[in-house]
């Protein structure tokens, strides 16, 4: 399905909040404050904005954006279901600097709005993965890290390998959804945490020959693994092509379109690549759908400049 980017949704404030309502709202209107559903009054006449609403069960006022990652935003709305949709069409992502110059926004407010997309990506409490004669494959990668080691009082050094790197496990499902995660290390039992949390325990597990999955494999029906020390990749239904394609794409990203990700954004950034993995055409998700399907994850989430709570210091 082919998308017209000169539909209004991504040039008129008006149809983009009807937009967004239909998304968020598919059965009416109801109040982010009480969740009353029944007792809502659309408010009309030139002294109301467009899109406020009433509850009169507790009387408070509200709009689509109330309760969601867009609350108090100074972005008009088109802008937002125009840089939600280019993210979620965009395969390997697109850059902060890329939506500054196309939405016509500073560079900062892009490069905020993104991370905001990010966590309306975000699932909350989703189901294991796998199950009764599935196959789920697990791997680890390495990226970034800190290029600077102390190691002394003479000064700093450069690091090297995968020492300084940033740990990723991605568990993958064949034909299915994967689920990645920023680990501290690659230890046996910080993996095994990840694993045992998020695939059922009657999984088929397949992963390479390190020595960490070992011990957590004998937890699942079965567990294969093939040694690429010696160059196998695939023995019979063993093999972990499914994770490491995934990573190609996750790291063509990283490199080629976001290029400088910190340490402390990663998360954010693998949670992006995790939604449209699990939301790609081969499953038949188009890119309005997905673009939907991101925007009804808005609900519930907030992601501010500064803490929830924090005061501004005059």
């Amino acid at each position: 399905m082919k998308i017209d980017l000169t539909n209004a949704i991504y040039t008129n404030e008006n149809k983009a909040r009807e937009h967004l309502e239909n998304v968020r709202w598919p059965h009416g209107p109801y109040c982010p404050h009480c969740g009353e559903a029944e007792s809502i009054t659309k408010m009309q006449g030139k002294s109301h904005r467009p899109g406020l609403y009433k509850c009169r069960s507790c009387r408070k006022p509200f709009s689509v954006t109330v309760g969601t990652l867009f609350e108090r935003s100074k972005v008009p709305l088109h802008k937002w279901v125009l840089a939600t949709h280019l993210l979620c069409a965009s395969k390997k992502g697109i850059s902060s600097h890329q939506l500054h110059r196309m939405l016509g926004v500073t560079y900062k407010t892009a490069w905020f709005m993104t991370h905001r997309i990010r966590e309306a990506m975000r699932e909350i409490n989703p189901d294991p993965l796998g199950g009764k004669g599935k196959v789920v494959e697990a791997d680890e990668t390495y990226w970034g890290g800190d290029k600077d080691v102390f190691v002394s009082e003479k000064g700093w050094v450069k690091g090297r390998g995968t020492k300084n790197s940033w740990k990723v496990l991605t568990l993958v499902e064949r034909e299915g959804r994967a689920r990645s995660f920023h680990v501290p290390d690659v230890k046996a039992a910080t993996l095994r945490q990840h694993i045992v949390t998020n695939v059922r325990r009657d999984s088929n597990l397949m992963t390479d020959e390190a020595r960490w999955y070992k011990k957590v494999g004998k937890e699942f029906a079965s567990h294969e693994s093939v040694n690429h020390s010696i160059s196998e990749y695939v023995r019979g239904n063993a093999g972990t092509q499914t994770v490491e394609n995934f990573y190609s794409i996750l790291k063509r990203g990283l490199t080629g379109v976001y290029q400088h990700v910190g340490k402390q954004h990663l998360k954010r950034y693998i949670c992006e690549f995790d939604f449209r993995y699990n939301t790609r055409s081969r499953l038949g998700v188009s890119d309005a759908e997905r673009a939907a399907k991101a925007l009804a994850g808005i609900t519930g989430k907030r992601l501010t400049y500064r803490r929830t709570g924090e005061r501004r210091v005059a």
